[in-house]
């Protein structure tokens, strides 16, 4: 992290803790604002680490970043991209459709998908396998984490988006996703944290009948399909018989839909009625 003073903070810059007689008198300087946002336990953990090994406050690690922005020590272009990354890696993927009773799709666009049908974004093939993210640095994954989805106590209590938690080495339960990590060549990904699906004979019951388990990254590696129909129909009729790309021979699984501007749309051969 850098130190306060390259960001023009000083050690005494902020709200005083610790100092409860302080805490009771002190006044904000003028023009501050309080800005205040709803985390995850995950979330705020990370945070809290961060700020442990940088040795301050998580109120002064955001006020550093907030303040390194202002002095454009990091870009927003910098900022953007990492924001968006981490809000298209952890936001559930909406189906283009929307579900009737018996959780099969209507012919009824969701409204904020209807860009898809609008022929915008580019459809790549989705991959049947486990979510999870690797961190990547200088051509070695530093990090592994696999997607965790809210219960059902939990979606009643409003919780429907899934996050990412740390896989275990040494666990019984996660050990085809490191097996996947091991069968994956990084050496020439970017830094940075990247989404993949782990796929392979030890997971999800292999439907690409693939011979190895791999990670395959959805933004580098994901494959493009050159022409999809873009009606209800269309789309029915083309994932029924729909090949992989990535494994010919296998069924495809469904389609993602990419927009430039980060927005995504999902529908599954699985979520059409049978005829």
């Amino acid at each position: 992290m850098l130190p306060h003073s390259a960001l023009g903070l000083s050690p005494q810059r902020g709200r005083p803790r610790k100092d409860p007689e302080a805490l009771a008198t002190w006044v904000p300087p003028p023009g501050w604002k309080r800005v205040v946002a709803w985390l995850s336990p995950e979330e705020r953990l990370a945070l809290k680490r961060f700020a442990v090994e940088a040795d301050t406050s998580v109120a002064d690690l955001i006020r550093a970043l907030a303040s390194g922005l202002a002095s454009g020590v990091i870009t927003r272009e910098e900022l953007l991209q990492q924001v968006k990354r981490g809000a298209s890696a952890m936001e559930k993927i909406p189906t283009l459709f929307e579900r009737g009773p018996d959780f099969r799709v209507l012919d009824r666009p969701r409204a904020e998908c209807l860009w898809v049908l609008e022929g915008e974004g580019t459809p790549t093939e989705k991959l049947d396998g486990m979510n999870v993210r690797l961190t990547v640095r200088q051509g070695q994954v530093v990090r592994v984490e696999k997607r965790r989805n809210p219960s059902k106590v939990q979606k009643q209590q409003g919780i429907v988006d899934g996050w990412y938690v740390d896989a275990d080495e040494y666990g019984r339960e996660d050990r085809w996703i490191y097996e996947a990590v091991r069968g994956t060549d990084v050496a020439g990904w970017p830094d940075g944290e990247h989404p993949c699906e782990a796929l392979g004979p030890s997971i999800q019951g292999n439907p690409l009948g693939l011979t190895a388990n791999v990670c395959v990254p959805f933004d580098m590696s994901a494959p493009v399909l050159t022409t999809v129909p873009r009606t209800y129909e269309g789309l029915r009729d083309f994932l029924l018989g729909a090949d992989s790309l990535y494994s010919p021979g296998h069924h495809a699984e469904g389609i993602v839909f990419h927009h430039p501007d980060g927005r995504r749309a999902k529908i599954k051969a699985k979520d059409f009625a049978r005829s």
